[in-house]
């Protein structure tokens, strides 16, 4: 028996990623699980010829892939874009939260509306998402995991992201409340969260400010999405955890830098 069939069975589990067709985090986790052996629905919002693309390589690799479409800020959307999934593959085993944005600006220039236009697409669509999606999972006998990507610096917040911090530092509450109370109707049902660090640094970064933010990590060097992906299915796949936010950040947040004690 393999690990995935002692999880979900013999039958081949399905997972959601949200954020999966631009060529970032979520599409690296769709492709990382479809070679694990999941079937994989790509959520996409406006890059939904990337995720076509990379459903399509999926499938001529012999996996079984589908691209949907939804703005997960528009509950009915976020709501009906997990029922596809569910009636095509049968089943919905696994739910990852990659969709979010992150736009910056000077604390002066932000605006009442541009919080909740974060506080909608990384909070509320991400409760949304796991509400739904869990409540599928509470009716499986095999239950189903879903896993959130949060954001380290919510416990180290920097400059010019006023509007974002708030909406992924809600992402560690709501995991675990959503652990809780998902387990209380069907105990395998697990909810944890990821929490990346530099993991895939814009690449307009100037060369100073990378360099800067590789030193801060204890590993002496930047991440990718690989990591996260690796990260994720360790979650998935290890059924004694839950409730858990995993810092996936190089030692980024617990590193002070090269001070002294005594400073």
């Amino acid at each position: 028996m393999t690990a995935l069939e002692a999880l979900f069975g013999t039958e081949r589990p399905a997972a959601v990623v949200t954020g999966a067709g631009a060529p970032r985090v979520g599409n690296v986790v769709a492709r990382t699980m479809a070679q694990r052996g999941y079937r994989v629905a790509m959520h996409a919002r406006r890059s939904v010829a990337q995720a076509e693309q990379t459903a399509e390589e999926i499938r001529r690799e012999g996996g079984d892939a589908l691209a949907v479409v939804a703005d997960l800020c528009d509950e009915t959307a976020a709501r009906g874009m997990i029922d596809r999934a569910h009636d095509h593959f049968g089943r919905l085993d696994v739910l990852v939260n990659c969709a979010a944005i992150w736009e910056p600006g000077p604390l002066e220039d932000v605006t009442a509306d541009e919080v909740r236009r974060h506080l909608e697409a990384n909070t509320v669509a991400t409760f949304v998402c796991c509400q739904h999606a869990g409540l599928i999972m509470t009716r499986q006998p095999t239950g189903g995991a879903i896993v959130n990507l949060g954001d380290w610096a919510v416990q180290r917040p920097y400059l010019d992201f006023a509007a974002y911090f708030p909406s992924k530092g809600a992402i560690p509450a709501l995991t675990r409340s959503m652990a809780v109370e998902l387990a209380q109707r069907n105990p395998n049902v697990r909810v944890n969260a990821v929490m990346p660090g530099p993991v895939m640094l814009p690449p307009e970064l100037p060369g100073a400010e990378r360099e800067a933010a590789i030193a801060a990590t204890l590993v002496r060097r930047e991440g990718s999405p690989a990591n996260v992906a690796a990260a994720i299915l360790s979650l998935v796949e290890n059924d004694f955890i839950t409730g858990v936010c995993l810092p996936v950040d190089g030692g980024r947040s617990v590193f002070a830098g090269e001070t002294s004690w005594r400073l």
